[in-house]
């Protein structure tokens, strides 16, 4: 009776939501014969469609745990599985198979787990615990650990595990014992079959093995496939662009019998390659099941007319693609605009500039803008500069730039140096990068120094007068590190910030470490660490332009301690959104900036020898665009600091595969026509011909004087109402000269940097 009485309130729903689709998620929504292929571009409701074909597949007869849907993300299936329950009542949707890969199939091999040798109450390793472990049989076969990082093999065994590669498979593979040994770690192979066996000994799984074994359960015992087969008489697959190799293959295990599968994603929007994606999962769905039925959702609900062609035209010049022609029905919007900066230090001013004047004019809240970079350590610059005007912000994903790790490590390093009696510091960096001196040693030390009412670094200069008697092997590692600490002190009476920064982040081995492995997260903290270091070169060279000689680590430490109390500010306030584009995926904003436009920066210096990565960074960029609600502004500087040197930058590609059109350029950036090359220059578009845009080339800026100059150079000579070019803060107006030779002094009015007192010796401009 219950079941009936479901079905006539379902049958009763269908004829209501039909009415609330479109015409292509309707057809999406009601097709169940056989598989499907939904192509979801940006905006275009996937969200809306597996929900309701879920839900029409309840009113279909369905019953809810012949239903399997897998997602991403635990918050997608929180919010799918609440969006079911409104529709068709909170019953119905409990009993759904709806979750991650990893929690679906680690359900199933709780309930299977005798088949494959382990108990049901077998532990899952998380990275930590399998990275500890995968140690642990390096140090046991005797091999060395700076040939052997724990985190290279780790990924490697990852990437065999994701691939659906056993160790025997691994051990017979030719191919992956060369990578091994032209990656010198030859012995990966055994190490890889020691860690499985030390797992299966420990009764535990890793990520990596929830879909292994499934893959195993289902290949080798056909029987319990079978059961599987029988009991998911439909499958439902979420962001399917994101799939890796294991968790396509175990799909098509679960629904090659009956061939009931249904896939959501947009091609346009797979990014993730780094973390295992495969694109040709999606890209050839059709011919590993044949008889699939595509549905495209080119309606894009989100952004406006403008917005949707400029990404359309961006997306066309991939080349491994599925064609779809996404549209809006929204007001046609404003073309996007384009900033060019003199640096990365005017860029930012920039864009705060323009959240401040947008949100004048178009009353919005803080909340309604983000900023999207390529990589975390972009957002120092854009930090500091809404600090400077009061703006509230806050890092998605992540750390404020100088609360993260690395960052936090280094500049820990920086307050040792500067005061010897830190406690926190000293125990922050001790054995930090490892150098043998363990918890134990340093436990004795914090004991000694407590005794005697001292502070460690006392302790430590003579260990024998606070009553500790190390062993040689000890006392000599101790004695190194004191050795480099007196060195890194002596040097900071001579020595500027920016000097003394970079000289402590190498001789300590702070890169070294960081440097171990290419893995995404070291990738990101050396970034951080080289912005750390742009970021002493930037204050050391302000505050000489600005007559202030106060340049040591102490000064750059005074001013960082400023900087990071501002992270405790009120969690309720409406703040700007600064994150990766990679975290912003699925995320939508009013308006929206993506900076650092830039080659070798985005895209990535990494990727600009493979076209199959080149296209992934145009993806990239294309999701960035597609978050736009409103408006959208793209931005890129003509140098930017690299490790604390200026260095002159390039464009973008990307922003050349923009249709012109759709954007609305700087006055430096001229307008030419693709036919007519050698046509003269316009401002505005006058035809309806496709135009392209050609950056206008940097010119290269020399200092005035070099710093260390004493003599005054002729071309100090300012006088009010000049222009000028300076290197960091761009185009300004001179309003004041005062003084003479090396105490000249200008008072500059910048477009977007503002007044700023310049010390004509060390400033780094010309006259324009």
């Amino acid at each position: 009776m219950l079941f009936l009485y479901l079905r006539s309130l379902m049958e009763e729903f269908t004829n209501n939501y039909i009415n609330e689709l479109n015409d292509g998620q309707r057809a999406a929504v009601l097709y169940t014969q056989g598989p499907s292929l939904v192509i979801a571009g940006a905006g275009s409701g996937k969200t809306r469609v597996l929900t309701y074909k879920i839900a029409h597949l309840l009113q279909q007869g369905y019953r809810p745990w012949s239903i399997l849907a897998l997602t991403f993300t635990n918050k997608a299936a929180r919010e799918m599985k609440e969006r079911i329950a409104n529709l068709v009542g909170g019953e119905s949707a409990r009993y759904l198979w709806m979750g991650t890969f990893h929690s679906m199939f680690l359900r199933i091999l709780r309930a299977e787990s005798a088949e494959l040798g382990f108990s049901p109450k077998f532990t899952i390793y998380d990275a930590a615990d399998s990275k500890s472990l995968i140690r642990a049989i390096i140090k046991e076969m005797k091999l060395d650990e700076k040939q052997y990082k724990p985190g290279a093999v780790q990924a490697r065994i990852s990437s065999a595990k994701n691939h659906l590669v056993t160790p025997a498979s691994y051990a017979a593979n030719k191919e992956a014992y060369e990578g091994d040994c032209n990656a010198r770690m030859p012995a990966i192979r055994d190490i890889y079959r020691h860690y499985w066996e030390r797992c299966r000994q420990a009764d535990a799984m890793d990520f990596d093995d929830l879909l292994l074994y499934t893959f195993l359960l289902f290949r080798d015992k056909p029987e319990v496939l079978a059961r599987y087969q029988q009991q998911f008489g439909y499958v439902l697959v979420d962001e399917y662009q994101d799939t890796n190799y294991a968790q396509h293959c175990i799909v098509l295990q679960l629904s090659k019998q009956h061939q009931r599968v249904c896939v959501v994603g947009d091609d346009a929007q797979s990014i993730y390659s780094f973390r295992g994606a495969d694109i040709d999962n999606i890209l050839y769905f059709t011919k590993v099941y044949p008889d699939t039925k595509v549905f495209k959702l080119e309606q894009n609900y989100r952004s406006t007319q403008t917005i949707v062609c400029a990404a359309n035209s961006l997306i066309a010049k991939n080349q491994r693609q599925i064609r779809k022609e996404v549209f809006s029905e929204k007001e046609r919007g404003e073309a996007l605009g384009v900033f060019q900066a003199y640096s990365d230090i005017e860029e930012a001013d920039i864009v705060v500039n323009k959240i401040i004047e947008l949100r004048r004019r178009e009353q919005l809240k803080y909340s309604d803008y983000a900023i999207l970079y390529r990589t975390n350590a972009q957002s120092r610059v854009f930090e500091e500069s809404m600090r400077k005007r009061s703006i509230p912000y806050r890092i998605y994903g992540g750390l404020s730039f100088y609360q993260r790790k690395e960052v936090k490590d280094v500049i820990a390093y920086f307050r040792l140096v500067v005061n010897p009696n830190d406690e926190e510091a000293f125990k922050r960096i001790i054995n930090y990068p490892a150098r043998g001196i363990g918890d134990t040693t340093l436990g004795k030390i914090v004991a000694a120094a407590s005794e005697y009412g001292v502070s460690l670094w006392t302790v430590l200069q003579e260990p024998l007068a606070y009553g500790l008697n190390f062993n040689k092997g000890v006392t000599a590692k101790l004695q190194a590190f004191k050795t480099l600490m007196l060195g890194f002190m002596n040097d900071s009476l001579t020595k500027n910030a920016a000097e003394m920064g970079q000289d402590i982040i190498q001789r300590a081995g702070i890169m070294n470490e960081v440097c171990q492995d290419n893995t995404p997260e070291n990738l990101s903290r050396k970034e951080n660490i080289e912005e750390l270091v742009n970021g002493m070169g930037d204050f050391c060279a302000q505050r000489l332009e600005e007559g202030d000689t106060n340049i040591t680590l102490t000064d750059y430490l005074s001013e960082v301690s400023l900087l990071t109390d501002q992270d405790s500010d009120d969690d309720s306030e409406e703040k700007v959104t600064l994150m990766t584009v990679h975290a912003a995926k699925g995320l939508e904003f009013p308006v929206v900036f993506v900076v650092g436009l830039e080659e070798e920066l985005f895209p990535s210096a990494m990727c600009i020898d493979s076209m199959r990565a080149i296209e992934e960074e145009r993806r990239l960029f294309y999701v960035a665009i597609t978050r736009a609600e409103r408006h959208c502004f793209l931005s890129y500087a003509k140098s930017r600091m690299r490790y604390g040197k200026m260095e002159f930058a390039a464009p973008s590609r990307f922003l050349k595969d923009i249709d012109v059109r759709y954007l609305r350029l700087p006055g430096q950036m001229a307008y030419t026509q693709r036919e007519e090359p050698r046509a003269p220059v316009f401002t505005k578009i006058q035809s309806e011909a496709k135009p392209t845009f050609t950056p206008s080339t940097p010119r290269n800026l020399k200092p005035v004087a070099a710093a260390a100059a004493t003599a005054p150079s002729q071309n100090l000579a300012l006088s009010v109402g000049q222009y000028i070019e300076h290197e960091r803060f761009g185009l300004g107006e001179v309003l004041k000269v005062e003084g003479e030779g090396d105490s000249a002094k200008a008072l500059i009015r910048f477009e977007n940097a503002g007044e700023k007192q310049l010390l004509l010796r060390f400033a780094r401009f010309k006259v324009v």
